[in-house]
């Protein structure tokens, strides 16, 4: 099982600790980090999605302008968009860019965020909408005759699109969503399905519920782990980086300059149930396992990526290697400082986590 890494691009340089000026559309911050997480090899860069924020499709095309390898996964949230519209935008993007298109979907976990585009189906009702979005963008992917479909969201009759991917299996499908709903749907449409940073025990579990949803349908999807690492030369330092990281955290949220997050729409405790298990992990304590940090998953409602690995370079890799053993294949990093840390992520942590799992590799097939 080979490893991926996919890194983030925002629209502007911002962070928990980095005040966002400038326009919605910073175009020379998104070519700078492009070309960093291009050169610091990166295999994708993940293009955001949120219901205030410039459209991730178009802002993909810009990204795929001014890179030649790197790879897109863009978030895309099923219901404001026709199924078929959406197969094709994402197929012909993909013969564009020569085969760098990935789609990870998100169907939403806060009511209030959804409410803005005009959304007022409940949790439960939106992941129903989903498996049926997916199943009709499959069918158009695939289908050679027109085909219809019927369901409770969508019916079409006669659909058929005259742009496919360009590879047989299609556009890779990245799935998040941790709640039984979204494990359901997860379980039948996920190609590689999305976790944030949580404990060792909370990934196995989550694993084991998503293969068990996929043997249902004969499938095997791949597995995710979204983490912001924080390295330094000895450990002891990089935890004193973490302590600087919390401190501007709090600094910035003081003055109200921080970006605009999901939670600012429903304080207390999220509706989502991932932001809930990272509550929950980070109700245990500050440092779990090996080298997890929680505080600002707890500062910040656990509003989306924001549990850490901290150590110095070596020790994160081996951390991740954990996590690779429990299944773990792809790892998105990003982090609080994006561009300098996506180029610290390229020289330093990247390469000694491909070693790792080569080694770990060749370990396995010489003990068969």
């Amino acid at each position: 099982m080979s490893v991926e890494f996919i890194g983030f691009i925002g629209n502007h340089n911002a962070s928990e600790t980095i005040a966002r000026q400038g326009p919605a559309i910073d175009r020379d911050f998104i070519r700078a980090s492009a070309a960093i997480h291009e050169a610091a090899g990166f295999d994708r860069v993940l293009l955001a999605f949120h219901s205030s924020t410039p459209d991730s499709l178009f802002v993909g095309q810009y990204v795929a302008s001014v890179t030649r390898r790197l790879k897109l996964m863009l978030a895309h949230r099923p219901g404001f968009t026709a199924p078929t519209l959406a197969a094709r935008q994402l197929a012909t993007l993909d013969h564009l860019t020569d085969g760098r298109i990935a789609v990870h979907i998100i169907t939403g976990g806060n009511d209030r965020e959804l409410e803005q585009d005009g959304d007022w189906l409940t949790k439960d009702e939106r992941y129903a909408r989903t498996r049926e979005y997916l199943d009709i963008v499959r069918q158009e992917w695939s289908s050679e005759t027109p085909f219809d479909y019927h369901g409770d969201y969508y019916r079409v009759k006669g659909a058929l699109s005259d742009i496919k991917p360009t590879g047989p299996e299609g556009i890779p499908v990245y799935f998040g969503g941790s709640s039984p709903a979204a494990i359901d749907v997860a379980g039948q449409h996920a190609d590689v399905y999305a976790l944030w940073g949580e404990t060792y025990d909370q990934v196995a579990q989550t694993i084991a519920a998503v293969r068990a949803s996929a043997a249902r349908h004969g499938r095997k999807p791949r597995f995710s782990l979204s983490l912001r690492p924080i390295l330094a030369e000895t450990e002891d330092a990089a935890w004193a980086k973490a302590a600087r990281i919390l401190e501007q955290a709090k600094a910035l949220r003081a003055t109200g300059g921080e970006p605009r997050l999901v939670n600012k729409l429903n304080p207390g405790q999220p509706q989502n149930e991932g932001s809930r298990r990272l509550l929950a992990a980070a109700a245990q304590g500050a440092r779990l396992d090996k080298r997890l940090w929680t505080e600002i998953a707890a500062l910040t409602g656990a509003n989306g990526n924001s549990t850490s690995l901290v150590g110095t370079p070596d020790q994160v890799a081996e951390a991740m290697l954990d996590y690779y053993r429990l299944g773990i294949s792809t790892f998105l990093i990003r982090g609080f400082d994006p561009l300098t840390d996506a180029l610290q992520y390229g020289r330093e942590l990247i390469p000694r986590v491909r070693a790792l799992v080569a080694s770990e590799l060749t370990s396995s097939h010489a003990a068969e």
